[in-house]
């Protein structure tokens, strides 16, 4: 079958790597000689027992995960951690969020329901478009733990560099930077992931937790499925789990340690990113929100002069083959994600058609 592949600027689901897609598709009806594909076997049996050890063998090797930290495949994706956590962590019915944007506020929103939030920074009153001042935070005693979304999609800002939190465990959402370049593990107290975005299909959450945080005196009104307990004593194996996107994220994490590692991955994803941050920067047509120090590697949002361009870029560039362009409807414009399978000729196809666009409408 002949088809030209598009390229996919989505925040997620994203661009998957060419050849995992096609080693799926080869193993699609039957793997590794079982007769089988993967989406039909057994969870319970030694050969998809073996996928998924081998798969959180190869995640820990590409972070580095020290030992006494826990690795649980979950469904629901990220936004079940936005309850799981608080439930979880809150032994003392209290915690510190940092907010840089709306996913950073939705996890608030649901912690609130299961005990006091505090606000230790904010860049809310400026639109999102940076990361607040990280010096200096002050804490409160009582607060179980410090949460920030790593990387906020919508608004396009990221972290320069984690809080200090005093001690207190770190918890980060990193859905949409989770592999792009190497992290220390032992800096955090908890790390959650949907795989959607760099590293697999949707539907599944990866959580990487240190093992004194999984609590075993939880209230008894606590759902047994949404105990971190309960998957970590049972091998995420406590019911049926995402086998297929389990199964695809290790084609990934195989993927990622023979084309270099994170180190690799980081240096493309910085290439990728530079080659369009210049080019917008240089537009007078253009305008990227983000100021340099809080810019994302991932989303890129930008702005043509008004919203009516804004829409007719989106339509240029589908002709152009490349797409969902289309910024966030809460902030409108234009986003560009960037994720790792996004191949750095998709980026140059993106400022080729930005340009042929800014020049139709008069830009000199």
């Amino acid at each position: 079958m002949n088809y030209e592949r598009k390229y996919n600027f989505s925040a997620g689901p994203a661009m998957m790597p060419e050849a995992v897609l096609e080693e799926v598709a080869a193993e699609l009806l039957n793997y590794r000689g079982s007769g089988m594909s993967v989406m039909e076997m057994s969870h319970r049996s030694r050969v998809y027992q073996t996928i998924l050890e081998e798969t959180e063998a190869d995640l820990r090797a590409l972070l580095a995960i020290p030992n006494n930290y826990r690795v649980l495949f979950l469904q629901g994706g990220g936004t079940l951690q936005f309850s799981m956590v608080p439930m979880n962590l809150m032994a003392h019915g209290a915690a510190e969020y940092l907010l840089t944007g709306a996913w950073s506020q939705k996890a608030m929103e649901e912690a609130k329901k299961f005990g006091t939030v505090y606000v230790p920074a904010s860049s809310q009153e400026r639109g999102y478009w940076e990361i607040p001042a990280l010096e200096n935070l002050s804490l409160h005693p009582e607060s179980d733990y410090v949460y920030i979304c790593e990387n906020e999609t919508i608004h396009g800002t990221c972290y320069p560099s984690v809080p200090d939190t005093m001690g207190k465990p770190l918890v980060s959402d990193q859905s949409s930077l989770f592999l792009s370049k190497p992290c220390s593990v032992s800096d955090y107290g908890l790390i959650f992931a949907g795989v959607q975005k760099n590293v697999g299909p949707a539907g599944l959450a990866i959580v990487i937790i240190r093992e004194d945080l999984i609590r075993g005196d939880l209230p008894q009104a606590t759902p047994v499925y949404l105990e971190y307990a309960t998957h970590a004593g049972a091998s995420s194996l406590y019911n049926t789990p995402n086998c297929w996107a389990i199964y695809v994220c290790g084609k990934v994490f195989r993927y990622l340690r023979s084309t270099g590692g994170l180190d690799a991955m980081a240096r493309r994803n910085e290439e990728k990113a530079r080659v369009l941050y210049d080019f917008l920067d240089r537009s007078s047509f253009y305008s990227c929100p983000v100021k340099p120090p809080f810019r994302s590697l991932m989303n890129v949002p930008f702005f043509t002069p008004n919203p009516e361009l804004d829409a007719q870029l989106v339509a240029f560039s589908q002709k152009a083959g490349l797409e969902n362009l289309k910024g966030h409807r809460s902030v409108g414009g234009l986003r560009a994600s960037l994720f790792n399978a996004m191949p750095l000729e998709g980026v140059k196809a993106l400022v080729a058609c930005l340009e042929e666009f800014a020049q139709n409408c008069g830009e000199s």
